[in-house]
């Protein structure tokens, strides 16, 4: 999912000049896991990338969180056993090798020799181990737990050598372990229960030397990282800057070297300056109108239907999220190898709307609760078109712009919603983004369809890849019949950089950047 975060502001440039002249406090792990302080020295400009970023991390342990703007953050502070390369092939990460059984049961894993974590200790396979059964372990409630609930046994074989073995044949196994929830930690402080999720240790190119939670992150170098030259910068800077006319500002001045995300509004302008580059990106989100289908009238399909037949959507996706947003009306971004094209289900018909609430026995109106996440203004302006197109049928939209914490607290996990507007982020592989619907314990929109959870366990069971391919399209097909929730579509965004930047990478589908190869 596309998880906006706490909004903070920027510190001017001329302040950042000041601050970089003094020496600071940096906190920084021991090597036995302690906090200890040292001063920061102030670093040349050419050494530091700074990033202006929409929001912040909520936690910095990696199992611990759902939220892409987390992972963001903490791509550059772990490693995983494998990853996607550029083009969505799975590679050797941590893992320099693996092989799996014919009948799909049991991985076996070799670690890379001399890989260290950041407070020292030597990656083996019982960091693997430790990490793991961390995950599968109730008490850490990982909201990612399920993603690794097919691993029956792990198996330490030699200290460079883990063997995992399932109980059953899970397709999205190896695709799980590249996302960054399958961050390896190391075994000693897991043991010692640290808590990662303000002093994170791992075994990524940068470490941590400062965090201010609602307005920047600092990260350094770690000299010891396992890939020989990298990372190329000394520090990354990750400024966390919501605010559009600041992020311009940022990148006009050159106080920023890269911004995440440019409003189509500011395209011409951004545009227009002789030293910034504009990065289109297709991105692997699908925009929804989520549904709250446990609630009141929106139990009623015929009531959700409504919503769809009273939804400009192809309007909505372009207004708020660019002329180049390319509609969809199933539950998957059309960049996907799993995305099936079907006929607009319900088209833009206000009308319809009406006789289908007036049949569902809501003609005298209808009031629906519609929080929105706070750091998204894309989101916030989708919100606002959905809420007056509800208003020209009788159903009035009661919008909450809420921060992001209380969204994620009480709206994705509390379920206190009617509707809301997000975006689903991209997964590596369909499950990733399909897993629990049709069981409405397991999904944030209350879905219930026996039919749908059948078939997405079907799927990721399934050896054939052409067999995977029918399932999921099935299932598709399935969910937008009911109506579970209102597709928008996969929207275009722009991301900017100063004309020196090299290397400005985000990791194929999962919308996470690597800072790795980055120069400016």
């Amino acid at each position: 999912m596309k998880e906006p975060a706490p909004h903070g502001r920027t510190p001017l440039r001329r302040l950042g000049q000041v601050m970089a002249c003094l020496i600071t406090l940096a906190v920084v792990l021991s090597g036995a896991g302690t906090i200890s302080t040292v001063p920061a020295v102030a670093q040349p400009q050419r050494d530091r990338f700074t990033f202006a970023l929409s929001g912040g991390p909520d936690t910095l342990d990696p199992q611990a969180t759902s939220a892409t703007l987390a992972f963001q953050v903490n791509k550059s502070l772990y490693d995983t056993l494998v990853e996607p390369d550029d083009e969505g092939k799975i590679v050797p990460a941590l893992a320099e090798s693996w092989k799996v059984s014919s009948d799909g049961l049991i991985w076996t894993f070799r670690l890379r020799a001399g890989v260290r974590f950041h407070h020292g200790k030597i990656l083996d396979a019982g960091d693997v181990k430790a990490t793991l059964e961390r995950i599968l372990d109730p008490a850490t409630r990982s909201p990612k737990r399920g993603d690794f609930g097919a691993i029956r046994s792990i198996e330490v074989v030699d200290p460079l050598t883990v063997r995992i073995v399932l109980a059953e044949r899970f397709a999205p196994f190896l695709a799980n372990l590249a996302h960054g929830w399958g961050a390896i930690l190391p075994a000693d402080l897991i043991a010692r229960r640290h808590d990662f999720a303000i002093r994170p240790v791992g075994t990524g190119p940068f470490t941590v030397a400062e965090w201010q939670r609602d307005s920047f992150i600092r990260l350094a170098r770690f000299s010891g990282y396992f890939i020989r030259g990298q990372p190329r910068m000394r520090e990354v800077l990750i400024r966390f800057v919501p605010e559009r006319a600041i992020k311009v500002a940022g990148l006009l001045s050159g106080e920023f070297d890269a911004a995440d995300i440019i409003d189509p509004l500011d395209l011409p302008r951004v545009r227009a300056h002789p030293n910034i580059r504009v990065i289109r990106q297709v991105t692997s989100l699908i925009v929804v109108l989520a549904i709250n289908n446990s609630r009141g009238a929106l139990r009623d399909v015929r009531v959700r239907r409504a919503l769809w037949h009273a939804i400009d959507r192809r309007h909505v996706l372009r207004v708020a999220y660019g002329d180049e947003s390319v509609p969809s009306a199933v539950f998957m971004d059309v960049t996907s190898p799993y995305y099936v094209e079907v006929p607009d289900p319900y088209p833009f018909d206000p009308e319809r709307a009406r006789r289908l609430l007036a049949e569902a026995g809501y003609g005298a109106g209808l009031t629906l609760d519609l929080p929105l996440p706070q750091p998204y203004q894309q989101h916030i302006d989708a919100g606002l078109l959905i809420q007056g197109m509800l208003a020209r049928v009788g159903i009035t939209a009661r919008i909450r712009v809420v921060e992001w914490g209380f969204w994620l607290s009480r709206v994705f996990r509390g379920g206190e919603f009617d509707l809301t507007v997000i975006g689903h982020t991209g997964k590596l592989d369909p499950d990733g983004r399909l897993a629990g619907y049709g069981d409405p314990a397991a999904n944030y929109v209350k879905y219930e369809n026996q039919k749908v959870a059948d078939m997405i366990l079907t799927g990721r069971r399934a050896k054939n890849p052409d067999l995977r391919r029918w399932i999921y399209s099935e299932t598709l097909k399935t969910m937008t019949e009911d109506a579970m929730m209102v597709f928008l579509g996969t929207p275009v965004l722009y991301a900017a950089t100063q004309s020196s930047v090299r290397e400005f990478r985000q990791l194929y589908a999962i919308d996470t950047y690597d800072f790795r190869k980055t120069t400016r």
